[in-house]
């Protein structure tokens, strides 16, 4: 019976071990993405979208289909055009929408995703609070009075949208009271992957350095987008301070352009070999080589993996189906994020990024249905 005893304990013991092992697997698998995983930062606008008629945009000279940044004879457009019928308002910005996306994809649980950003103390302010909760977006805005609301308005009419962006409060974000505060930064610690578009070295690069070089120093993912022309231009000496802490590079091909150009890359008009030379460039931690990632609209998505630089096809769509291709960039990443933050492969995350834009641009702004149908 001593025998029998001692075999029943040795048994049931090693059972014990299997559940908690069994059990351990399952926990690591949910802490994959688990809430806070994700951690976004940048400029937070609410899009106020609504139908306007041709006297309205001649009002405040705006084109049919266009894209500029607020001046003065705008400011009062954004309450006018919220006074319409059947507005809608989103949480937008570029960073905003990603990590947006990127909580659609991934669905459960919520707040996966946090945001860091700055707002105003106004009614566009808690609208906004509002459509980021409802994303189940973790967004921890700095609110201040000096500047209202980050708005972006866009003024539809018949297949043409003229979007207006209003800056405001989003460009006065301060490190020293919001990132640097200890609840925030444990925010930022929880994470395991980090993504900031780089609008966000016109507003706070020493946030972005700050962030990156925790990613680094922790062997986490950090990424960082390229945005726009204008700011491998003029904001270059912010970027190339960040870049070596950059594991995950994206960029469209007319930013890899004239990013390529403003490097000095020899003479190259070639996406791969601009992909190729951006992975080369001086990088912190040797434990992870820098991934670079571009996009080409229809055309193929370049990327390079390992030493090679491979090209993804895009999904096939019908022109005739395509209503707003201005997220299009946004959902890409927001997609590509949602597999990697679950530790997918890059082709995983590549086809994720196709699907979610494939999707956005069937729709007028950065929307998208209750849940996504990726497999």
């Amino acid at each position: 019976w001593q025998a029998l005893d001692l075999c029943l304990v040795t048994t049931f013991g090693e059972l014990i071990m299997v559940s908690i092992k069994r059990f351990a697997s399952c926990f690591s698998l949910f802490s994959l993405h688990s809430e806070n995983a994700l951690f976004g930062m940048g400029n937070p606008l609410l899009d106020i979208s609504a139908v306007v008629d041709k006297d309205f945009l001649d009002k405040y000279g705006l084109k049919p289909n266009d894209q500029i940044l607020a001046e003065d004879k705008h400011k009062a457009m954004f309450d006018e055009i919220a006074k319409k019928s059947k507005v809608e308002y989103h949480a937008g910005g570029s960073t905003q929408n990603s990590v947006k996306i990127a909580q659609w994809m991934i669905q459960t649980p919520h707040k996966v995703a946090t945001f860091f950003g700055c707002i105003g103390t106004d009614h566009f302010g808690e609208i906004l609070k509002q459509k980021a909760e409802e994303a189940h977006v973790d967004a921890r805005y700095y609110q201040q009075t000096q500047e209202p609301t980050g708005t972006c308005a866009a003024c539809i009419t018949g297949d043409n949208r003229s979007l207006v962006a209003n800056l405001a409060a989003a460009n006065c974000y301060n490190k020293e009271k919001h990132l640097d505060l200890d609840g925030n930064w444990e925010l930022v610690e929880k994470a395991k992957v980090y993504y900031i578009a780089g609008f966000f070295l016109t507003v706070s690069p020493e946030s972005i350095l700050k962030v990156a070089k925790h990613a680094s120093e922790n062997n986490k993912i950090f990424s960082l987008n390229l945005s726009a022309p204008f700011i491998s231009q003029f904001f270059k000496e912010a970027m190339m301070k960040v870049m070596p802490y950059v594991d995950i590079l994206f960029g469209n091909e007319t930013e890899a352009a004239t990013f390529a150009k403003e490097q000095g890359f020899e003479e190259t008009d070639d996406i791969a070999e601009i992909a190729r030379r951006a992975q080369s460039l001086p990088k912190v931690n040797k434990k992870r080589q820098r991934v670079v990632v571009f996009t080409q609209g229809k055309d193929d998505t370049v990327a390079t993996i390992g030493e090679k630089v491979t090209m993804f096809s895009v999904l096939d769509i019908d022109q005739n189906d395509i209503v707003d291709t201005n997220g299009a960039g946004d959902a890409f990443v927001g997609g590509f994020l949602s597999e990697l933050v679950q530790e997918r492969p890059l082709e995983e995350c590549i086809r994720a990024g196709h699907y979610a834009a494939n999707v956005i641009i069937r729709r007028a702004g950065c929307t998208f249905p209750e849940k996504p149908d990726f497999p």
